[in-house]
Formats: structure tokens, sequence, C-alpha cells
């Protein structure tokens, strides 16, 4: 979850002058890194290994 602190430490990371757009994309990022981390911590994750054979079956 994100939280007023990691927004403005964000935000403070974007130039002096930006776009709607660029805050956006930020806060998305921002977003989907915490999401990640939350996977990794309740073990949601996929091994290198597992996705080398996923890639594999693909590739076929």
């Amino acid at each position: 979850m994100l939280t007023k602190n990691k927004v403005k430490k964000s935000i403070e990371n974007l130039p002096d002058s930006f776009s709607i757009d660029q805050l956006i994309d930020q806060l998305i990022f921002l977003e989907k890194i915490e999401e990640g981390i939350k996977q990794s911590e309740e073990g949601r994750v996929i091994s290198n290994e597992d996705i080398k054979v996923i890639i594999d079956k693909w590739s076929g």
C-alpha cells in the first residue's frame, strides 16, 4: 500500500516542472513496486527455473 511519505518522496524525484502524465506514470510505477514487494513477502513468486520451463514451452 502506498503511503503519503512514499508518494512525497516519489514526487520529490520528479523535475521541478512536470506533466500530469509524468506524475501518474511515477505513481503507477511506485504502486507496481509496492505490489511486487508484497507478493515477494507473501511467497507469491516464480523461480528462475520455472520461468525457463514456461518460456521454453512458448518457443516450443
